[in-house]
């Protein structure tokens, strides 16, 4: 059972925690107790795992699985920038006035290079977005199967570390602002045969709208991921018009199994967590983004003074 369990001790209400596994049975080790000392409290509890191990904690909690929540990471979890304002921000509201007990994997091994620095920054972004939030969240690493770096990386991103039934402080864990940056990394270059649309004002949104919808029909996109390819990139080109004065580009292109589609202009995202909150209900404004993530299968961002660039995945 976890070393440390309830209410935080330390006036920090939100635990975030890295669980360390090697084998199946460390993970239900980890991960059964940590439900069920959450729902001996009365806490609600969802489990959001890749299903290999959905079916592991299942078997394990028997008549309590009637009393979790369970969704599969690999769906719910593809951008990992949509977690935060969707799964994890859904269930905490669901359940007011009580602690709340999420078990989140949105790290696996078959995770590519292209998605991990987006899987980081929502780990990081998690202590900030998430302090004072009446939770505790485990998120367990598969030290046998993953990359070295990125268990490493997972102390980094999480204050406690548990390995073995046994819970401790990350002496590693950085100041989550600055471990996005370091991971604000540069986009690879689009191919060169990819098709690019530039514009200036907005009288060429509807040329943008126009582009981008021939695109995602030419590489085979359903008619309804069409338009949401649409939406997306019309909300990046509308932001571009609104606050730059040189325009952007956009560059559409298939790699396997997926539409990529990139909005690039010369603005400048210093929040990192812009499109990661919900705004205010009482506002109109500012929920561009947050579409945007909710809507692309994975969504990269790379910015700096004089350039952000938006890199969105729509799975085939």
């Amino acid at each position: 059972m976890s070393s440390t369990t309830g209410p935080a001790t330390d006036g920090h209400p939100f635990h975030h925690v890295a669980l360390v596994y090697h084998t199946a049975a460390d993970y239900v080790a980890g991960t059964v107790p940590f439900a069920q000392d959450a729902l001996s409290r009365g806490s609600p509890v969802l489990v959001v795992v890749p299903p290999d191990n959905l079916d592991l904690i299942r078997t394990a909690l028997g008549d309590d699985t009637r009393r979790v929540s369970f969704a599969d990471m690999t769906v719910v979890g593809r951008n990992p920038a949509a977690l935060l304002s969707g799964v994890v921000s859904d269930f905490v509201a669901a359940h007011p006035g009580q602690r709340t007990a999420i078990i989140g994997e949105p790290v696996w091994p078959e995770r590519t290079e292209v998605e991990y620095p987006a899987c980081v920054a929502h780990e990081a972004l998690a202590n900030t977005v998430l302090t004072g939030c009446d939770l505790e969240a485990l998120c367990p690493y598969d030290a046998r199967r993953l990359d070295t770096r990125i268990v490493a990386d997972a102390y980094r991103t999480h204050p406690l570390l548990e390995q073995r039934g046994k819970r401790r402080r990350s002496t590693a864990y950085t100041d989550p602002l600055a471990l996005v940056d370091e991971f604000n990394l540069p986009l690879p270059p689009p191919p060169a045969d990819a098709a690019v649309l530039d514009y200036t004002d907005r009288s060429a949104l509807p040329r943008v709208r126009l582009f981008v919808s021939r695109q995602a029909e030419a590489a085979g996109l359903a008619e309804e991921r069409v338009r949401e390819v649409v939406v997306a990139a019309n909300e990046l080109a509308s932001n571009t018009v609104e606050h730059t004065a040189e325009g952007g580009r956009v560059v559409v292109w298939t790699d396997p199994g997926v539409l990529v589609c990139q909005v690039e202009d010369t603005g400048y995202l210093p929040d990192p967590l812009v499109g990661r909150l919900r705004p205010d209900v009482t506002r109109s404004r500012g929920r561009g983004l947050l579409f945007v993530n909710q809507l692309g299968d994975l969504v990269r961002v790379h910015t700096r003074p004089g350039y952000t660039g938006f890199r969105l995945h729509f799975l085939l």
